[in-house]
């Protein structure tokens, strides 16, 4: 078993203790090495929360014995804006929002994300099936300086 495999299976029942998801373990760098968790949640995650999940996992790091006595230094984070829409709960949570959509044909859509039905997203009132989608991602929107502008 490989060390992310290890780290991922010690601290994925504490994080979704938390109610909480993983998204994902990276282990880089040189002396120390940075160990990168990823949560999400159903919600927007807020700092305490991060504190919570951060305390738990570095207790059970500590005990980790693939880790050895490798130094590193621990941070965990929420999935940046940057980061691609890959899960129906990534849609589910995004509702709403801006999206880009490159789809597998080489089309490119823009729009908004409406609801998830079974297997397909609503892109600003247009069915788009999940399997279809190669790659998106939330836009950001920046709200006008001028007083009732929509732009």
């Amino acid at each position: 078993m490989g060390v992310i495999q290890a780290i991922t299976e010690a601290i994925s029942p504490a994080i979704n203790g938390t109610g909480n998801y993983l998204e994902e373990v990276t282990f880089d760098g040189g002396s120390p090495k940075v160990l990168t968790v990823i949560i999400d949640s159903d919600t927007y995650i807020n700092l305490d929360q991060v504190t919570v999940v951060t305390k738990q996992i570095s207790e059970i790091l500590e005990n980790l014995p693939e880790l050895g006595e490798t130094p590193f230094t621990l941070e965990v984070t929420s999935p940046g804006i940057d980061r691609p829409l890959t899960l129906p709960r990534h849609w589910i949570k995004n509702n709403g929002r801006l999206v880009a959509i490159s789809l597998k044909n080489g089309e490119v859509r823009r729009g908004r994300i409406g609801e998830l039905i079974a297997d397909s997203v609503l892109i600003s009132d247009s069915p788009v099936p999940l399997d279809d989608i190669a790659h998106a991602q939330v836009e950001i929107e920046f709200k006008s300086l001028k007083k009732g502008s929509d732009e």
